[in-house]
């Protein structure tokens, strides 16, 4: 590579002190921004061999035309300078955080002379003091309108106020109690300001002082014997305490904290942020990421919590931030957080305890939101079509591939040899032509593969008189065939292709660690570009193919160990009901002691001693290809 790279710095001129780098194309764009403790050795591993390094680097490097960096004196100061050039120039090869959706937020226009409270998808308008973010707006909405009751401020907008002040007739709100009307001076504005400020605090978490001081204060207007105001406040309570009723309560110790989940996969990851403020949730927000590069965990959330927190108020930074996993700039995050909130924030990963079961929530969130932009992004039509376009260039077909057949091989180490194959139509499972193989006798998977294509092209070679005008039948031709694996699964295919006399199949394999595309009789892989729709949809394809084989597999092994209790003499299908109804499945039986298989009713120690014998062979691990 260093052959075509005029413009690498030379090594010796690349100091070997903590600092941030900038990469430019061509246009004089920062495309990457990053951090080392060692700059000469970050800087000097991106121009290794192409073939050594990740396609996505080999990319990004082969796109650059300038290095620049920036030497500093500690990592924090280099976290620092990242997450602001970041932030600056937004670079196509970090990471980009979208949000999974428009969140709706509680608003308190707190600056503003009279401030309003309103319910808004916009996080920009300046002086606004933010609540949320929320899943639903309606219930948000319900929320301002019990709050009203108890803080009655304005929630009118701009025009509506100005209209009371210049009749000085108050609006709906006013009459019936839900905003003490400063429009027609009912109260001052600063008055006003107060009311404001408590119904921000309340939101803030403050809400068990607020409720005990309403309570105070009608025991002592019932003892006065003032039952009218006695039963306002006790409605007040009531409101607040209908408030608090709807968002859980996660910690009973008034914890402030942020809680980040986690889940990813080769070309995305999605993060779950939970809001816990006085000990309960008190928003939820997430966001996806398209890996233009390849991206650890750590890395993921390190510069989740950049997104996050720059920028943002002292006061909207908790005490504690809780991780899925720690980046490995731990203490210096730490003290970045500290700064901004201006005391000691805590940067830890919960290992047990209800934080720790409430981070596994998070992650089963973050988990949801990957599957279901995986699925909307897959059945979008316009990106399945230029998925489709997408392929068909990279691999020089004639025409979009409109059906895509691929096949993967599970077994458990080498025993239980299942495959299957599954069909995109139009870049969409076509599940009714799925199919699933047995393969009784093989050698390895190059052999399984060759096996499963021979039986497969043997529709093709000799279809059924009515295939054609029965699309549904398995001669229906495909337009592009796909193994699980790379040069010996693809090639092992190709041969299978050259001996049953069938032309013009095409056939392509997809390596699991870098997402590469293999050829027969090609040396070299082809890349799809990182995070488009081409190679997401080949991806999904292929995990669909590994997840229908790997389904049968169990299948198969369940079915086996089924009928191996039913050979066991003395036991009939009435005991074998009631030892699957005792245990709950077959596993949890292979698993149970002698004495557990003994106290189940009507089996004595003798079928006992029979049935843990026989669901005792030597362990195996299941290894799924």
């Amino acid at each position: 590579m260093s052959k075509h790279l005029d413009w690498r710095p030379k090594t010796s001129e690349i100091p070997t002190s903590p600092g941030v780098y900038r990469w430019f194309d061509e246009r004089g764009r920062v495309i990457y921004v990053g951090k080392a403790k060692n700059l000469r050795g970050r800087l000097t591993s991106y121009f290794a061999d192409p073939l050594t390094l990740h396609p996505r680097t080999a990319k990004m490097v082969q796109t650059a035309r300038d290095l620049q960096w920036v030497m500093v004196k500690t990592e924090f100061e280099a976290l620092q300078l990242e997450f602001t050039w970041i932030k600056e120039f937004n670079p196509q090869f970090n990471v980009q955080f979208k949000d999974d959706k428009s969140y709706p937020y509680l608003a308190i226009t707190v600056e503003n002379d009279v401030p309003r409270v309103f319910v808004t998808r916009n996080r920009d308008i300046k002086g606004a003091k933010y609540f949320g973010p929320y899943t639903k707006a309606w219930a948000v909405r319900e929320t301002v309108d019990i709050l009203l009751k108890v803080f009655p401020v304005r929630s009118c907008s701009a025009g509506v106020y100005d209209r009371a002040v210049a009749t000085q007739r108050a609006c709906l709100l006013g009459d019936i109690g839900k905003c003490v009307a400063p429009c027609v001076g009912r109260i001052s504005t600063e008055d006003h300001r107060g009311i404001a400020k408590k119904f921000a605090s309340f939101m803030s978490g403050q809400d068990a002082e607020f409720i005990s001081e309403l309570q105070a204060r009608m025991r002592a207007a019932s003892e006065s014997q003032n039952y009218e105001l006695a039963a306002k406040l006790r409605d007040q309570v009531v409101a607040l305490e209908t408030v608090l009723a709807r968002s859980a309560v996660v910690f009973t110790d008034q914890t402030d904290a942020d809680l980040f989940g986690f889940a990813d996969d080769e070309l995305a990851a999605a993060v779950s942020l939970f809001k816990v403020r006085g000990g309960r949730i008190r928003g939820v927000q997430g966001w996806v990421i398209d890996k233009e590069l390849d991206r650890t965990p750590e890395e993921i959330v390190e510069y989740a919590l950049q997104h996050t927190y720059m920028g943002v108020e002292a006061e909207e930074v908790p005490k504690q931030v809780l991780v899925a996993t720690m980046p490995d700039d731990a203490p210096a995050l730490a003290q970045w957080l500290s700064d901004l909130r201006g005391s000691k924030v805590t940067l830890r990963a919960p290992q047990r305890g209800d934080m720790a079961s409430l981070a596994e929530t998070a992650n089963t969130n973050a988990r949801h939101a990957l599957a279901q932009y995986k699925t909307k992004r897959s059945t979008d039509f316009t990106a399945r079509s230029e998925a489709l376009s997408g392929i068909a260039e990279a691999l020089a077909l004639e025409t979009p591939p409109l059906r895509i057949e691929c096949f993967d091989v599970s077994h458990l180490q080498g025993t239980d040899v299942v495959a299957s194959m599954v069909v995109f139509e139009d870049g969409l499972p076509k599940k009714a032509h799925y199919r699933r193989f047995n393969i009784e006798q093989t050698t390895d998977d190059t052999d399984s593969i060759y096996q499963v294509l021979k039986r497969r092209l043997r529709y093709l070679a000799e279809p059924d008189a009515d295939a054609e005008a029965d699309p549904g039948k398995f001669a229906y031709r495909p337009s592009l065939l796909i193994v699980d694996g790379g040069v010996p699964q693809v090639n092992a295919a190709q041969r299978a292709i050259d001996e049953s006399g069938v032309s013009g199949l095409r056939v392509i394999g997809i390596a699991k660690r870098l997402e590469e595309v293999w050829q027969p009789g090609n040396p070299y892989p082809v890349i799809f570009p990182r995070a488009s729709d081409e190679l997401f949809l080949v991806q999904r394809i292929r995990d669909e193919a590994h997840r229908f084989a790997i389904s049968f597999q169990r299948q198969k092994r369940r079915s086996t160990l089924e009928s191996m209790l039913d050979d066991i003499p003395g036991l009939g299908e009435k005991r074998v009901r009631t030892l699957l109804r005792h245990f709950g499945s077959i596993k949890r039986v292979k698993a149970a002691t002698l004495e557990e298989i003994a106290d189940v009713s009507g089996i004595g120690r003798a079928l006992a001693t029979q049935i843990h014998s026989a669901l005792q062979p030597k362990e195996t691990l299941e290894n799924n290809i």
